[in-house]
């Protein structure tokens, strides 16, 4: 009765675990480079993916389905930290237009509840589309001192050792 959401839903899983790893290959390289905050925040977004995964795969199960959890993509190697928050706004942009329009789809076919699935992970990404703007636009008014500024605050906070 619901296939098509079905698959639906199990498109945005893979799309979800996709997210999730991108972002947690962001967060070890950001980190890696001293940017925290950066690090942080790629780190908090790969967690709440996975929710998002968790969330889809409980609704396919309820519909009789089977899970499909692997990535839709390979991890992409973007190591420069303007790359990866543009790569992460494109990413989530993508993702709100699917949903939106996934939702619909789920709607026409008589499935309010996924469709409400779909319009629940648009308001995240949505948020996560607005984090990653505004960081790029930190970045472009303030330039490279946005980033050394992340970089002095890690070796202030290692230096004064252990609390």
């Amino acid at each position: 009765m619901h296939e098509k959401s079905i698959v639906l839903l199990n498109q945005a899983v893979g799309e979800e675990v996709t997210a999730l790893q991108q972002y947690m290959y962001f967060h070890f390289h950001s980190d890696d480079q001293g940017y925290d905050l950066l690090a942080g925040l790629f780190k908090q977004t790969a967690i709440e993916e996975m929710m998002h995964v968790e969330r889809l795969a409980e609704r396919i199960l309820f519909l009789g389905g089977d899970v499909d959890v692997k990535a839709s993509a390979d991890v992409k190697k973007v190591t420069e930290i303007n790359e990866m928050l543009k790569m992460a706004r494109s990413m989530e942009e993508q993702s709100s237009m699917d949903y939106n329009r996934w939702a619909n789809e789920c709607s026409a076919n008589a499935d309010s509840v996924s469709k409400k699935l779909f319009e629940d992970l648009v308001v995240d990404e949505e948020r996560h589309y607005d984090q990653y703007d505004n960081e790029i636009d930190n970045l472009d008014r303030f330039g490279k001192e946005y980033l050394a500024l992340q970089s002095i605050e890690r070796g202030k906070a290692r230096s004064a050792g252990p609390a």
